[in-house]
């Protein structure tokens, strides 16, 4: 069941069993909030068993791109397409949120993005690979970001 995220009212509903459930909770809003005002589209997300298509094309361009599996259990996930761009996240138990902006036309950006709920620790998985740059957020606190350039087809 599909559930619109409130960038004003931020809720927990979904995200519950995430040891750092308020901080995930904050950042699942701030990226409503991001599409809502930047492209006026509604962020809605759907539990990860119930769109198994978005976590495979997600983990699919993961492992193909970098031979990343996110070891994380998925809680939610979203898919959608803004302004020529094709996007599909997922937000994990342990507070980190992927995302994948995919340019639909060739030659646009196409990037998979990685942001850290405030508390939690780097995974294991990505800790050699990247660094984190800081951002501070009013509804997420401290997010720590990185990311990386997809160079195949998908």
């Amino acid at each position: 069941m599909p559930y619109t995220v409130d960038f004003k009212n931020v809720s927990t509903v979904g995200l519950e069993s995430s040891p750092v459930v308020d901080a995930l909770a904050g950042l699942r809003a701030n990226e409503a909030r991001y599409y809502k005002n930047k492209y006026d589209h509604d962020f809605t997300v759907t539990a990860a068993e119930e769109d198994p298509e978005t976590l495979a094309y997600i983990s699919n361009i993961l492992s193909t791109e970098r031979n990343l599996v996110i070891a994380s259990k998925p809680l939610e996930v979203s898919s959608f397409e803004v302004d020529g761009l094709r996007m599909a996240y997922v937000f994990y138990e342990s507070g980190l949120s992927i995302n994948v902006m995919y340019g639909i036309d060739e030659g646009a950006k196409r990037a998979v993005g990685f942001k850290l709920s405030d508390g939690m620790e780097v995974p294991e998985e990505l800790a050699s690979s990247f660094k984190f740059a800081r951002q501070k957020s009013k509804l997420a606190g401290t997010i720590r970001g990185s990311y990386f350039v997809i160079k195949g087809q998908y």
